[in-house]
């Protein structure tokens, strides 16, 4: 959504009278500088001054790592912090993927520093089905998507227990969490295990409980329901025509269920329906980015009648919820989902346990490399490379670099080469310690076989070097030239970078139009190359080019890496098999290439 599109329905969103928006964090920075080249904390300051204090405005963030993929020094989640709860945040939510408490200290810190309420998310997960997958290349013994089943291992311990989840939450009480989030990432947790969690929570911890997931395996608003009836403080939703499938339940279905079990819901439901014929609209116009293209049929809670049915199927439900009846709570949510016209379960999510937008992703990045063909074989894979990387959690950023890993092992299998051939640097650095502690140890010979040593090394953030931020080409300006630009560069070196110098030179170009005298117009020289003598190196997939390691007239050995390439949102080393001198380069830094693409000629 642009800034324009937002501001159409800041005003009843402040009418509404929501606890909280969220608004900000995650991927909005990234996406609103990439797609739609506008300042994410112009976004921010302006939601803030649209909706003022009626609702508190929330944020995600990824501990140590905030919104990208590194950890951070503690100077800049010190700035970031600061600068966000200035901008008018008034709280983080704040969670690691590998629920490593560790990583989260420093954020609640500056946080609560600056004023704001740290929300902690312990990230739900579950074990995998079969524990029984051999060392890679994995070709029978665990459950695969496609596959049947193979025999049985004995049943091994649990990791992903009550137990591990409260201890999680605890440790982060005692951190300073001001509230803690049951984060369902997968849309994975069924209606009874959420009822016991939330129970579990609320029995044990003095601070409030949220619960976030999503519907596309279909549990969302059954779990909701049922999280209500265990007494959660808060549920996370969307209005009706931006809920179901791959979001999260209805507002509108929460209000019904409130009504139906007694339970005070203190939104002004005149506004959200104000909120949401706004929205049929915009989705409309957004129609080229729009995953799921199936509207629900339109509704307002307050001006229509339930049909008899399905008010019978919400007295059901209500009452199943409070039984602890699954099967029943199941059965009825579905079917006034059905009767509304919201997308079915996506079953092939729900087998594989991921998250959705990790399946879309995987998706889309096989279409980019013409491998369409492997998703099965990707698929597959996740376990394993999840097992193998100390079973962690699938979240942003682990649900990314396990499934670009899992892509690179399938299309190494399909190259007739050992899995693990092609590993991305994130990948690395998630074996080699550097994101932190995982559930399970990481084996310390595929530890050696990925990274070289047996060692775990955590992330020396002694050795983070700031982003270069040089003067603008043709412009005069500083990339950054204050803290809140120097922190976007920071976070997202590639998309700021892109974005700002973008930006200045929009500037600058208005600055020279409203001079009386026009300067002539330099005519921009198409870059020519000379005729290739030596060998060339091309691009193994699509992507753009991160960092140029390597200058012409450079020297360099059989296996050095020359370039960084960003494909699949992982970092690349792409090494040379020749040695010689660099004749000449093809690309620059940010350019995008496709497959054999070329990149640089060896000499």
């Amino acid at each position: 959504m642009t800034q324009s599109q937002i501001d159409r329905v800041l005003p009843f969103y402040k009418d509404a009278g929501f606890y909280a928006m969220e608004v900000w964090g995650g991927a909005v920075p990234d996406s609103v500088m990439r797609y739609l080249g506008e300042n994410p904390w112009d976004r921010l300051e302006k939601i803030k001054a649209a909706v003022g204090d009626v609702s508190l405005l929330t944020a995600l963030s990824r501990g140590r790592n905030l919104f990208g993929y590194a950890p951070y020094t503690d100077e800049i989640i010190d700035g970031f912090c600061r600068n966000s709860m200035e901008s008018g945040l008034g709280i983080m939510r704040i969670f690691d993927a590998l629920n490593d408490v560790d990583n989260v200290k420093s954020t609640i810190k500056y946080v609560k520093k600056y004023n704001g309420i740290a929300d902690c998310a312990i990230c739900y997960t579950i074990d995998p089905k079969d524990e029984s997958a051999p060392a890679a290349p994995a070709k029978k013994g665990f459950l695969g998507l496609f596959g049947s089943k193979k025999e049985a291992a004995p049943q091994k311990e649990l990791i992903f227990t009550d137990a591990y989840f409260l201890d999680k939450a605890r440790q982060m009480v005692e951190l300073g969490a001001d509230m803690i989030t049951i984060k369902d990432m997968s849309g994975l947790i069924p209606p009874k295990r959420v009822y016991d969690l939330v129970k579990l929570l609320k029995t044990e911890l003095g601070i409030p409980v949220d619960f976030h997931t999503h519907c596309t395996p279909g549990y969302g608003l059954a779990s909701v329901v049922s999280a209500i009836a265990a007494g959660v403080d808060v549920v996370d939703t969307n209005i009706w025509n931006f809920s179901g499938g791959p979001a999260a339940p209805s507002i509108e279905f929460i209000y019904l269920f409130c009504k139906e079990m007694g339970v005070e819901l203190d939104i002004n439901m005149e506004a959200v329906a104000k909120i949401n014929h706004e929205l049929f609209y915009i989705r409309k116009e957004l129609a080229d980015v729009d995953a799921v293209k199936m509207f629900p049929k339109p509704f307002n809670p307050l001006t229509e009648q339930v049909p008899a049915e399905i008010d019978a199927q919400i007295k059901r439900a209500a009452k199943a919820a409070i039984a602890c009846d699954e099967d029943t709570l199941m059965d009825a949510c579905r079917k006034i989902e059905d009767f509304y016209g919201f997308p079915p379960p996506n079953e092939l999510v729900k087998t594989a346990e991921i998250p959705g937008g990790m399946y879309t992703n995987m998706v889309a990045q096989l279409k980019a490399l013409k491998s369409e063909e492997i998703l099965e074989a990707a698929m597959k894979l996740i376990p394993q490379v999840r097992k193998d990387a100390g079973l962690i959690p699938l979240v942003t950023p682990t649900s990314q670099i396990v499934g670009a890993q899992a892509v690179n092992c399938a299309l190494d299998l399909k190259n007739g080469k050992p899995m693990y051939t092609t590993c991305s640097n994130q990948f690395v650095s998630l074996v080699k310690g550097e994101y932190g502690k995982t559930p399970v140890p990481i084996d310390p010979a595929f530890r050696k076989q990925i990274t070289g040593s047996e060692v775990e090394t955590p992330y020396d953030t002694s050795k983070y070097k700031m982003q270069e931020n040089p003067v603008i080409e043709g412009c005069g300006r500083k990339l950054a030239e204050n803290e809140k630009e120097v922190l976007l560069l920071e976070l997202f070196p590639q998309v700021a970078k892109d974005y700002l110098t973008r930006f200045k030179n929009a500037q600058a170009e208005a600055e020279k139009a409203t001079q009386t005298e026009t300067a002539p117009v330099e005519e921009v020289k198409k870059e020519e190359f000379l005729p290739v003598t030596g060998s060339v190196i091309s691009s193994p997939m699509p992507g753009r080019v991160f960092r140029l390691c390597v200058a012409v007239g450079d020297e360099v050995a059989d296996g050095q890496d020359v370039i960084i390439l960003e494909a699949m949102k992982m970092e690349n080393n792409i090494a040379t098999p020749f040695k010689g001198k660099v004749r000449q380069i093809f690309v620059n830094e940010g350019d995008s290439v496709a497959t054999d693409g070329r990149l640089l000629e060896i000499e």
